[in-house]
């Protein structure tokens, strides 16, 4: 029986989310599965990815197959890392210590990787927010500046003409 890891889809129509399930590879997409190791959630920036990192490296070692998708997924959490590692421990080509501490130290820098992306796009989106604020409040100024324009420029021909009107006849009485 071949085993694989895949994504057995949820959720309704342009609201996908995913489960990560280990399936037979003849059941269908969103049918059978044996378990299910995580969920997945690409709509959120970065993607969610709530995983049984170790159900997922037991499930690898006995020999399923990930699918292109999940095999990403994996790398991304360390599982494949860690998998590439343990073959090295089984070979005897590194001690599981060295092994359990190459992967730990993978995991903080991908962590620190991890929160910098986060901050970033927190940051974008508040300068973003802020230039936007900026930009209404110009536009907000040069309305305020345009009626005030509109205001004065009305305002002083009513204020010439009677003006006028009372230097004529005193030009009038002159004469």
């Amino acid at each position: 029986m071949a085993v694989k890891i895949r994504l057995a889809r949820r959720g309704r129509k342009k609201l996908a989310l995913y489960d990560v399930v280990v399936a037979d590879v003849r059941s269908p997409r969103d049918g059978r599965f044996i378990e299910k190791i995580g969920t997945y959630n690409p709509l959120t920036v970065p993607a969610t990815i709530d995983l049984n990192d170790q159900k997922a490296f037991e499930w690898l070692m006995k020999g399923a197959q990930p699918t292109d998708t999940v095999k990403r997924m994996l790398s991304y959490r360390g599982v494949m890392m860690k998998k590439h590692l343990q073959i090295g421990v089984v070979k005897g080509a590194i001690s599981q210590e060295i092994a359990d501490q190459k992967h730990s130290e993978w995991l903080q820098a991908k962590e620190a990787k991890i929160k910098n992306r986060v901050d970033n796009l927190a940051k974008k989106k508040q300068d973003a927010a802020k230039a936007r604020k900026e930009a209404e409040s110009k536009v907000r100024e040069a309305r305020a500046e345009a009626i005030r324009k509109k205001a004065e420029v009305a305002a002083t021909p009513a204020e010439a003409a009677p003006a006028a009107e009372g230097e004529a006849p005193a030009a009038e009485a002159q004469a």
